[in-house]
């Protein structure tokens, strides 16, 4: 069943902790997800638009899709090399402008306060579950160049070191996760805070500088993904 429950808090009608917007089938659907979906909708409906009428001269949203696309195959060739950039250029990239689309929603205006919008990036269970996608495109990656070999550099440089090597693998989620939360969840809050003490003109400065940090925020994100596949499908000759 479908049941409207959105959570405010007893005085000022301001939310507080997670914000359920609705139940489905028993399952509490937050601000985050709506927002995600959201996210999902307009890069499915910007993709199909870019690619409907593909030209060999570029134009229009053509143009700027494709400019996109090759920026970051130049930055991913700095790190892995053109041959692999263009390989892991799917996962990368989805990264990336999902991350980046994300961290901007949390600066359209009434985000976080208004039910149904608040940037997925914001909460922890969101940059976690990307992170482990990270994680499981690692191992998978590198099992797929390297086969059975993959598994010598948890032995590397000495046999002992492996409980080590395996404990910094797991730590690398937390890292991705906690950096990408902590960052938008602090911007959120800040942001939040201006807007409460004064409501007009002053939180704008900050507005525009979330253009920024969400792109770091994303940048920092996807850099440290392709530098982990890097390592994982780097065979040695």
């Amino acid at each position: 069943m479908f049941f409207p429950k959105v959570a405010y808090a007893a005085e000022g009608g301001m939310e507080e902790g997670v914000q359920v917007v609705f139940e489905l089938y028993g399952l509490e659907v937050t601000s985050e997800i709506t927002t995600m979906w959201g996210v999902m909708l307009f890069l499915t409906i910007i993709s199909f638009l870019a690619t409907r009428n593909l030209q060999r001269i570029p134009s229009g949203l053509q143009n700027i899709m494709e400019f996109v696309i090759e920026s970051l195959i130049n930055f991913l060739a700095g790190i892995m090399g053109e041959a692999r950039a263009k390989k892991y250029l799917p996962v990368l990239a989805s990264l990336f402008i999902t991350i980046l689309i994300s961290n901007y929603s949390g600066i359209l205006p009434g985000a976080g306060h208004t039910p149904g919008l608040k940037a997925p990036t914001s909460n922890w269970s969101v940059t976690l579950g990307l992170a482990i996608v990270v994680f499981l495109a690692v191992q998978f990656y590198g099992f797929q160049a390297r086969g059975p070999g993959y598994l010598k550099h948890f032995f590397e440089p000495l046999p002992f070191m492996f409980p080590l090597n395996i404990i910094e693998q797991f730590t690398r989620v937390l890292s991705l996760s906690l950096r990408l939360f902590g960052n938008v969840y602090g911007e959120e809050m800040v942001v939040a805070g201006l807007f409460a003490l004064v409501p007009l003109f002053v939180p704008i400065p900050m507005q525009a500088l979330g253009l920024l940090f969400g792109f770091i925020q994303a940048f920092v994100f996807t850099l440290l993904a392709a530098i982990y596949i890097s390592e994982a499908t780097e065979v040695h000759h």
